[in-house]
């Protein structure tokens, strides 16, 4: 049984499909109105502005400074709120592992405006309402799982609020209750696909919404291949709003961004400096109709591109590639920049390898090592595993310019998600003392 398509659908057509000029003047109207915001509800970015004019024109906007989560960490964790306490619906926090969450609030408006963007994205994807999404996300302070919520629910799409872990679980539920649409990370997705095997071709699932992590197009494929769904990538972050931010459509051709809500901008990561279209950097965005939690020019630290060229389906508002990187993931290997995904994507060109992963990198005196261990599927005999190790030596060489220590395990042995974000790299290096 072979992958069902589906068809890009619309939760809000005459937005959604908004001449440019129009949307820009909307944009301008609401950026003057989240500045105005700023100068008199958020005193620290108000003193922050002072000597900036109010902008007459979206390229103004350059001129504004850079807001970072270093602020939100040193602002914690009311400082840079645009509303009283009281005046809250919710509290939302970031999934970081390390010192204090950043903090980010919503007024019941922000909340509305939240789902509907979730919602647009649903839609967008080609889940139709009266489907039913397993929602893979994990609930709390995490945005992922309450925010797709709320939008399926807003899109009339009926939800199980499975949240993350518990695999077992997780199958028993998808069997039993046949839902059409899952939403979890990438890597979970590989996880549902491993347990559930052949049965994965004849499942209810049809579309699957994945993000929280970054992953490339050889892994969309293996999901596709192993899951047999439609993977779409969607992308957002806390800081922001959640989840929502963009998502690709059926046509899984870029990430179609909310522009009505969120102005992008692609910069520099060196200069800061704003660059054309089409061209990567660091992904900057500026919230235009958020209440209580406003934020101008936010450095995301994601690395992609973006197109203002209109969307096969229709669609007017810009369109931002998958994340290639991130500025602050980058590995700097014996003077070469590595990402990540660079060699999930030089993995994954290899046969008998499986899409999980590890990538350790240390320092013996002032020699960095870079290891890659992988897990095989093919005969766990010495000359399959040195012929193995040889060919994914030869992809990385070639992808990265750097020599790669290969390490061959067992199929099923190195980490898998359970629900939640997978983090593939350590960097075991003492970078302090170098």
């Amino acid at each position: 049984m072979g992958m069902t398509e589906v068809t890009t659908g619309f939760h809000d057509h005459e937005v959604e499909t908004m001449p440019r000029p129009k949307l820009e003047a909307l944009q301008l109207e609401r950026l003057q109105a989240t500045i105005g915001r700023l100068r008199a509800h958020v005193p620290v970015m108000a003193e922050r502005i002072t000597d900036i004019a109010d902008p007459v024109s979206l390229d103004d906007l350059t001129v504004f400074p850079f807001l970072h989560k270093k602020d939100l960490r040193d602002n914690y964790p009311f400082g840079l709120f645009a509303v009283e306490r009281s005046e809250l619906a919710r509290i939302h926090a970031s999934s970081g592992t390390t010192g204090k969450p950043t903090v980010v609030g919503y007024t019941a408006d922000d909340l509305e405006i939240w789902h509907a963007c979730v919602a647009r994205a649903l839609r967008g994807a080609g889940i139709e309402p009266g489907w039913m999404l397993h929602n893979g996300y994990g609930y709390g302070l995490f945005t992922g799982g309450m925010g797709l919520h709320g939008g399926a629910e807003a899109a009339g799409i009926n939800v199980v609020p499975v949240s993350g872990g518990n695999t077992d679980r997780q199958l028993m539920l998808i069997e039993d209750f046949a839902p059409e649409a899952i939403c979890c990370t990438p890597s979970y997705a590989l996880t549902l696909a491993e347990r559930l095997g052949d049965a994965a071709q004849s499942s209810s699932l049809r579309v699957g919404i994945l993000g929280a992590e970054p992953w490339t197009e050889a892994m969309r494929k293996a999901i596709e291949e192993r899951l047999n769904v439609v993977a779409i990538n969607i992308y957002g972050l806390s800081e922001v709003i959640g989840p929502g931010v963009s998502c690709e459509t059926a046509d899984r051709d870029g990430l179609v961004i909310m522009e009505d809500h969120f102005l992008p901008e692609i910069v520099d990561s060196e200069t800061g400096e704003r660059l054309p279209d089409g061209e990567v950097g660091v992904l900057v965005l500026t919230s235009l109709t958020k209440q209580a939690f406003p934020v101008l020019r936010y450095w995301t630290g994601d690395l992609c591109s973006i197109t203002r060229e209109p969307s096969p389906c229709g669609r007017t508002h810009a369109r931002m590639s998958s994340i290639v990187g991130r500025a602050d993931d980058m590995l700097v290997i014996r003077g070469v920049n590595v990402y990540p995904s660079n060699i999930e994507h030089a993995l994954l060109q290899v046969d008998g390898v499986s899409p999980h992963h590890q990538i350790i990198v240390t320092r013996q005196g002032t020699l960095d090592t870079l290891e890659v261990q992988v897990e095989s599927s093919v005969t766990d005999t010495d000359t399959d595993t040195d012929t193995l190790a040889s060919t994914i030596n030869h992809q990385l060489t070639s992808a990265l310019g750097i020599s790669v220590k290969i390490s061959i395990h067992a199929d099923g042995t190195l980490p898998r998600s359970e629900g939640g974000k997978l983090s593939r790299t350590l960097d075991q290096r003492d970078l302090g003392s170098a």
